[in-house]
């Protein structure tokens, strides 16, 4: 019977304020409704024990108990665990209401259902979602008769607590010298409804009983009626599942499918069920669609691997590197906990595409090996792994030392980032391990050494140009051979012979001309520079302008609608709108199944009779019919809705991750920390909304607190009652019993524990005039009308009131206009708060957009730290802190890449982007160390600066651009994948294909540009020459002795 503002007032406080502060809290908000309920919500750091943190608040909780009022102790006060977000609802409906109605269906529930559900190992809470309708006897008073009998609503609560009770008589003959003893026993609380019945109140003085029958109608009936469900239009009830911290959500959902199937063999008949909601539909669509991408990636990196190495046999080696790496990182997901989820299997795509290049570098080097020095495969071997394990090891280390820094990151966002990167790095290591053992031994016994001939021997032409590469890539030793293939006699050529003779003059001819411009570029410095810079000044401008985000909205088949009727609606009212909307949306092609429950607000997670939620599930993608894009559906809804005009409708998807909020949009919450009154407070919030939706990011903002809901403010006359010798306190118990209700006893029937209550019949209750026929009585014994001691007096009120780390608060919604991102729509946020807010009045972000905003801080210092990891190993690797900045200023050409591709696409610069940045980092670098460190060993080998760089760039270019069109080929199913995870799959593929485009076509002019500059600044520095100049400095101090 208590109200909203009653609850926060009574309650609330001495609970939070003994909660606050409780180990690794993060924040608290409390809901309080009118229906007497208060929801307290801690939220704690991420990778808190879940055991101990409630044991912690429990301890809390104790300590605030003695504070509260005597009806909360009673209700009692529950601390659960759980996770915040809905893991599945079952849907248990009756084909026919007249033989089970929704109190049945719910204790049917109860009882053979939720039990077996909660002993699951995994499932944090299972509940009936929408409110409590467990079994309850009803004693429904008729306060005309209880006047007539000039009774009060305590001598009834004391006669049923006098009669309902356990007993415990005792035995006969314990310790004496009987030969039996006897227990005695008692029959117990009632738990029929007859038994009530015949409660006898009073005892007239003629031997007449006044049972309680005569006063009111018993009924076996649910302890609320505060909602009403529909299934399909059919009555029903929601068995709502949460998971437990750390627990694995498909495995959870995989047993309670089982466990309803068995079930439901028992069920009565007319009695089914369905699934209405489960994560794990969308998590199987989107693992199954990157498997399919996973193999036709495999497929792409297999081809252009074989359109650069033109033989089968060589291509085998890298395409067997790839599920030995793949299989081994699963070992190792085992190993540290790791689930198959969609960041490890992003991760792996991505993967196919990398591992293949340590095994690449193998098989190159062998084949060089045999060629120029005409070697069996087994000595090629054995020389080349004695050359490339030192380069093989530190592409490694540069590779993983890339994924470190992510391990420091917290949060949400740090789940994200480790996962994915640990996994990418894991599968690295394995290549890596794989190139220094099964790759050479792969080579040894699967490569055939055609490169070896006697002077006899007439070379093939087809051969000749299936390792042209080699020989180009060591030097030019190609054109020899080509040249001496133009004496073999002219044999015709297959389709495969031709293609790859054509593609082979085509790559010489780029190369060619690939050289020529970097001499250029050498010789005029400035312009390399130049484009450094404009394209380091372009990458700027894109990151400052790109919408930003954090996780994309997927399509996860499921749509929800909140209904906000006028304020003050009955459920009765409430239930006909539901009704109208079901028949509205029946129509639409893509609905599967359409639910219906009134007397909720799922915005506000309370109970009220003017709100209501539907849920839609869809049809699978490619069964809706002609619609078949979410948002264009969801358009269709609210084209239905448009109809249905006696309610507000607000249509909406639940974001990609759960358990942050409730709606796919912005979170923010208001607080006065001035203590006021509500109603000021709600001024505060309009005028902010009002604000709010004038800015062109925002395209709607809304808050579902209300202060105009119809209230009846109760004032008694204390004078008049001491006059009438009437206690305050017995007229507003009075009043509570009546109109509100009151637990007279409790029960056990099923196994369960059951309570009694005590209320006035419907018809009694349902005006203020009811208030003529209610009366107290008076220390005398008379009884006295209420209605001369009270006064109702027309007031408005809201319907809920929440608190946010211990103030009042109200909750604001915000959804970004087309066109504009979640981290457009945060800054409109916060420039209008700085504007608008009163002072004493605050705003702070929660649930998703706090992790947002978090996460944005740490990205920066995460990318910071891989670039200085790569430094300082480069820096170690080189023994110098010079030449390794021409490996890093090579990475802003990527990084470029990156937000022109996502910028052309609309994507927006989110979680997934931001991994394919961190993973590029190495990627790029690795391609820079390929040309730096080779052109490092020529430098020493005695050549000069310019002939050094162009020798490296010339011998690597081959092997950067395969490695690269691999990894590219890997990403290209992922940029056409639909499902629930597309958004996902377009924003990593797309983001880290441009970043890798651009990276190695500009990369390869640059990288050559920027050793010359450094190295020659090193050698300046460090006051060493190369071996050229100081060749030149000895030739020219001779020929001046000479001429001395």
């Amino acid at each position: 019977g208590a109200n909203a503002e009653t609850v926060l007032r009574s309650v609330a406080p001495s609970l939070e304020e003994s909660i606050n502060g409780v180990e690794s809290m993060s924040y608290m908000s409390s809901t309080a409704s009118n229906d007497g309920s208060l929801v307290i919500t801690i939220y704690f750091k991420l990778g808190t024990n879940p055991d101990q943190a409630a044991v912690n608040v429990q301890n809390r909780v104790s300590q605030a108990t003695s504070q509260l009022p005597v009806e909360v102790v009673q209700a009692g006060i529950t601390t659960s665990k759980q996770q915040n977000s809905l893991l599945m609802v079952v849907d248990l409906y009756a084909d026919d209401e007249k033989n089970f109605d929704q109190t049945f269906l719910a204790n049917y529930a109860q009882i053979n259902i939720i039990p077996e559900i909660k002993r699951i190992p995994g499932v944090g809470q299972s509940i009936i979602f929408g409110g409590n309708k467990d079994y309850s006897m009803r004693v429904w008073l008729n306060p005309s008769q209880m006047a007539a009998y000039n009774l009060t609503p305590n001598e009834v609560l004391g006669s049923i607590r006098d009669k309902n009770l356990e007993a415990a008589p005792g035995k006969f003959g314990e310790s004496s010298n009987e030969a039996f003893e006897y227990v005695i026993k008692y029959k117990g609380k009632l738990n029929q409804p007859i038994d009530y019945e015949n409660i006898i109140i009073r005892s007239n003085p003629d031997g007449s009983m006044l049972r309680l029958k005569d006063v009111a109608k018993i009924e076996f009936g649910a302890y609320t009626y505060g909602n009403y469900t529909r299934v399909n239009g059919k009555p029903g009830v929601n068995i709502a599942s949460m998971q437990l911290s750390g627990s694995n959500s498909s495995e959870i959902q995989i047993a309670i499918d089982k466990l309803m199937q068995k079930a439901s063999k028992n069920f009565p008949k007319g009695v089914k069920y369905l699934i209405l909601y489960n994560t794990k539909n969308s998590l199987d669509q989107s693992i199954e669609q990157v498997i399919h991408t996973l193999i036709e990636a495999f497929i792409l990196v297999f081809i252009v691997v074989f359109l650069f190495l033109q033989d089968f046999r060589s291509t085998l080696i890298p395409a067997i590197a790839v599920p030995v790496a793949i299989i081994g990182t699963f070992f190792f997901m085992k190993l540290f906990g790791f689930s198959i989820n969609l960041l490890t299997l992003f991760a792996l795509v991505l993967a196919i595409g990398i591992v293949v290049d340590d095994a690449i570098v193998v098989v190159e080097a062998v084949h060089a090996k045999m060629e120029n020095q005409q070697l069996t495969p087994k000595t090629a071997t054995l020389s080349a792994m004695h050359e490339i394990t030192g380069a093989i090891i530190s592409i490694t280390l540069v590779m993983s030392a890339v994924f470190l820094p992510v391990g420091f990151m917290e949060g949400s966002t740090g789940v994200f980032y480790r996962q994915f990167a640990f996994t990418l790095a894991i599968a690295i290591v394995i290549s890596a391990v794989n190139a220094l053992t099964l790759s050479p031994a792969l080579t040894a016994l699967l490569l055939k050494n055609k490169h070896a001939r006697d002077e006899n021997d007439v070379p093939e032409i087809a051969e000749a140009g299936t390792y042209s590469y080699t020989g180009h890539n060591q030097g030019g030793i190609t054109n020899g051979n080509a040249k001496h293939n133009t004496h073999a006699p002219k044999e015709k050529q297959g389709f495969k012979e031709r293609f790859f003779t054509a593609f082979n003059a085509a790559f010489d001819a780029l190369s060619n001309r690939y050289i020529g411009s970097l001499r250029f570029l050498i010789r005029h410095k400035w312009v390399g520079f130049a484009g450094l810079i404009l394209v380091i000044a372009g990458t700027a401008v894109m990151v400052s302008k790109t919408k930003t985000g954090f996780i994309p909205s997927e399509d996860q088949g499921f749509i929800a609608i909140s209904l906000s009727m006028p304020a003050g609606a009955s459920l009765q009212r409430t239930t006909e709108v539901v009704k109208k909307t079901e028949d509205a949306l029946r129509g639409i092609e893509s609905n599967k199944t359409l639910m219906g429950l009134s007397g909720f607000n799922i915005l506000t997670q309370s109970s009220t009779p003017s709100g209501a939620v539907l849920f839609v599930l869809l049809k699978p993608s490619e069964e809706r019919g002609k619609v078949k894009d979410i948002n264009e559906i969801m358009n269709q809804i609210r084209g239905k809705l448009a109809e249905v005009r006696e309610g507000n409708f607000f249509v909406f998807t639940f974001p990609t991750v759960p358990g942050f909020s409730n709606i796919d949009g912005l979170d923010l919450v208001l607080q006065d920390k001035t203590g006021g009154k509500l109603d000021k407070f709600s001024g505060v919030a309009n005028k902010f909304l009002m604000e709010l939706m004038k800015r062109k990011e925002i395209a709607v903002a809304f808050t579902s607190f209300k202060s105009d809901y119809p209230q009846l403010d109760l004032e008694v006359d204390e004078i008049k009652a001491e006059q009438l010798g009437v206690s305050v306190k017995d007229i507003l118990q009075t009043m509570q019993v009546y109109y509100g209700s009151s637990q007279a006893s409790d029960f056990n029937r099923f196994g369960k524990y059951y309570r009694v209550m005590v209320q006035a019949q419907t018809e009694s209750r349902n005006e203020p005039t009811t208030l003529d026929g209610v009366f107290v009585k008076n220390r005398t014994g008379e009884m006295v009308p209420i209605n001369t001691l009270v006064k109702l007096n027309r007031v408005f009120g809201p319907e809920t009131v929440s608190r946010y780390n211990l103030f009042n608060s109200i909750g604001v919604n915000a959804i970004p206009k087309p066109g504009f991102s979640s981290g457009d729509a945060i800054r409109a946020v916060e420039e209008v708060a700085a504007q608008q807010l009163p002072e004493g009045y605050s705003f702070e972000f929660s649930g998703l957009t706090r992790e947002e905003i978090s996460s944005g801080g740490q990205s920066v210092i995460i990318f910071s730290l891989c670039l200085l990891f790569v430094y300082f190993l480069l820096s170690a690797q080189y023994e110098s802190y010079i030449l390794p900045l021409s490996v890093i200023l090579s990475i802003p050409v990527g990084v470029f890449g990156v937000f022109a591709a996502i910028g052309l696409t609309g994507i927006e610069n989110n979680i997934y982007v931001q991994v394919a940045l961190v993973m590029l980092i190495g990627l790029l670098a690795k391609n820079a160390i390929l040309i730096v460190e080779f052109a490092v060993q020529r430098r020493r080998a005695g050549k000069t600066l310019v002939a050094s760089a162009l020798e490296a760039a010339k011998l690597r270019l081959r092997p950067i651009i395969m490695t690269s069109l691999a990894f590219v080929a890997g990403l290209v199913p992922m940029m056409s994948a639909t499902g629930p995870s597309a958004q996902g799959n377009h924003s990593i593929s797309i983001g880290a294909a441009g970043g890798m485009i651009t990276g190695v076509v500009l990369g390869i002019l640059i990288i050559p540009v920027l050793f010359v500059v450094f190295q020659h600044l090193q050698e300046r520095v460090s006051g060493k020459k190369g071996p050229a100049e100081r060749r030149e400095k000895q030739q020219n101090k001779n020929h001046q002795a000479a001429l001395a």
